[in-house]
């Protein structure tokens, strides 16, 4: 049974979702203003610093925790549809991974459709992962990790980094991701009752302004329909609740079929972005401890465990 602390983010989604249909012709700035407040369900992370910084032209933003190993870095793309979203929304969720791992997080503020359509935000998750190696940071010790729209993100921009003939991240972690642009899975569906903001006219708009006359099933942004192979290990973090549950689980089978080590925790009763309750919520707390083992490892800070992690996990309950 979910916990009473993360009804907060219930309630906030639906909330957000009862104030956009009350003015269905809110201007852009509004809505984006109006989707940074999902920052007050995360709680500050301790000992935590941040410091502004410009990637080749990105801006960006680094959560650096206390004592870490600064050789180490999460490369963090921040959810919201390809159209909100920033890095100071998800700064405190990246500050808590952060934390988990003992590693620093790069939080990227890429740019956002639809002033800037695909592949604008491909383009900038190169340019940062570029520029990472530019510094001395070699590609093993990456993590590429990010919710939502981010989970897509943080996947296709490796699927690009192996096109380009770069070295790849050392592991991918994606939470709450957003794969499939042509809107085909069944939960979208199922699920619609259940999920309190992710619904099926708020994606369609989203997609809109992100793909223009592109494909929704072009494999550059649509991993569904990419050749995986060669993909690092990945683990997926998914709540059971969430219109997008199904992306997870085609994904997840679509990799295995690849050849990828993929383990996927669905989170029962959760909702869409569950993990932006760190430190409010056990289930979000709990998902953040077994992210940061697993990158803790892949990107070596730890001895390796004596069994790798690559198992599909289809239902868990991690509380």
């Amino acid at each position: 049974m979910a916990s009473e602390s993360s009804e907060r983010l219930t309630e906030l989604y639906r909330s957000l979702a009862a104030r956009m249909a009350e003015c269905p012709d809110m201007d852009l700035a509004t809505m984006r203003d109006l989707f940074e407040e999902l920052h007050v369900v995360t709680r500050e992370p301790e000992n935590v610093c941040y410091a502004e910084t410009d990637v080749n032209g990105v801006p960006a933003l680094w959560c650096v925790p206390k004592e870490c190993a600064v050789d180490r870095v999460l490369l963090y793309f921040h959810g919201g549809g390809f159209m909100v979203g920033s890095m100071y929304l998800h700064r405190k969720l990246a500050g808590h991974l952060a934390s988990a791992v003992g590693a620093r997080a790069l939080v990227l503020n890429y740019r956002l459709a639809p002033e800037h359509p695909f592949p604008a935000q491909i383009e900038d998750g190169v340019t940062a992962y570029r520029w990472l190696l530019g510094q001395g940071i070699p590609a093993r010790q990456i993590a590429s990790v990010g919710d939502s729209a981010g989970g897509n993100l943080c996947t296709t921009v490796v699927l690009r980094l192996r096109e380009l003939g770069l070295p790849l991240p050392a592991a991918i972690a994606p939470m709450s991701p957003w794969y499939d642009l042509t809107l085909s899975s069944e939960t979208l569906e199922t699920n619609a009752p259940l999920d309190a903001v992710v619904q099926k006219p708020i994606l369609e708009g989203m997609r809109a302004a992100l793909l223009g006359s592109v494909r929704p099933d072009d494999p550059r942004i649509n991993p569904l329909w990419a050749d995986l192979r060669g993909l690092p290990p990945m683990l997926i973090h998914t709540g059971g609740h969430e219109t997008l549950l199904d992306d997870t689980h085609r994904f997840a089978e679509h990799a295995e079929r690849a050849g990828v080590s993929v383990s996927v925790h669905v989170v029962p009763e959760m909702q869409h972005d569950f993990t932006l309750l760190a430190g409010h919520a056990p289930e979000a707390d709990n998902a953040i401890r077994v992210m940061g083992e697993w990158m803790r490892e892949r990107i070596g800070l730890t001895v390796p465990a004596a069994a790798p992690v690559n198992a599909r996990i289809l239902e868990s309950n991690l509380v």
